[in-house]
């Protein structure tokens, strides 16, 4: 870690919006919904398709929405328009040098980004910087080495292989759920609480739009033209892997769980 400079792994193609458009605060931010007050402010980094955002500016007095780049942001500024948010402010800047002030925030929100960036440890500093004394530091990721399914797939097995080559490739950590609570010591925050939750797909719908949306996504998606572009795998290669995941979502025995880490931290005062 330490490079700065990565390339979003999933990127924001259809198939990828279909799968994060279905994230709320209530399964997605359930360990930090509890903390939250209708006076405080919020910093939403890496806010995606703003569905979660949206949520949290309920709870919250004012949001604000952190995009790297504006083109992201547009797709949560459309999320915000259709709901009818007006406390939101959307703004462009890096979670390793954000453009705001120390002790900005009382929260201070980072959903599925760590395991993307650069220098995890950094972002995480930066989150801390701009967090007022005794606020909260929030962030959930993903561990994909924890993904499991059944039935047993081989070409289940070569995607996910596939994913966290990629991911690495691409300057992340795809492993970042088992590293929160070191990446936040390492950062210099000392009070921690690190939790952990699932989500898990097995009803007929559940696995027809969760094995759906990997199987367009791995033909039509950052995912899928880095594979070839790194020469992982070949376009016969991702349909094989495409057709897996059609397979898996087809069986009614099917079953997928992946474990997700969560960290508080209580900014020093």
């Amino acid at each position: 870690m330490g490079n700065e400079e990565t390339v979003y792994t999933h990127g924001h193609d259809e198939s990828v919006l279909r799968n994060h458009r279905w994230r709320t605060a209530a399964n997605s931010a359930a360990y930090l919904l509890s903390s939250l007050r209708p006076d405080m402010t919020l910093l939403d980094v890496g806010c995606g398709p703003g569905t979660i955002t949206a949520d949290l500016a309920g709870l919250v007095a004012q949001v604000t929405a952190v995009e790297k780049a504006d083109g992201a942001l547009d797709l949560a500024r459309e999320e915000f328009a259709r709901r009818g948010v007006t406390n939101v402010e959307a703004v462009v800047s890096d979670i390793h040098a954000l453009d705001f002030p120390d002790d900005t925030f009382d929260v201070v929100h980072a959903h599925q980004v760590l395991q993307h960036v650069g220098d995890p440890v950094q972002a995480l500093r930066e989150m801390a910087r701009v967090c007022r004394p005794g606020g909260i530091v929030a962030a959930r990721d993903a561990d994909y080495g924890t993904f499991t399914w059944y039935p047993e797939n081989p070409d289940l097995d070569q995607w996910l292989s596939l994913y966290k080559d990629i991911a690495r490739a691409n300057g992340g950590e795809p492993d970042a759920g088992r590293r929160l609570r070191a990446w936040a010591h390492a950062a210099g925050l000392g009070d921690v609480v690190a939790t952990a939750s699932t989500w898990c797909f097995s009803s007929d719908d559940d696995r027809e739009w969760w094995g759906g949306s990997w199987a367009d996504r791995v033909l039509h998606s950052n995912y899928a033209d880095r594979a070839v572009e790194l020469g992982l795998a070949t376009p016969d290669d991702l349909a094989r892997l495409s057709g897996g995941w059609r397979t898996w979502s087809a069986d009614d025995d099917g079953w997928f769980a992946l474990l997700h880490s969560e960290i508080l931290c209580r900014v020093s005062v």
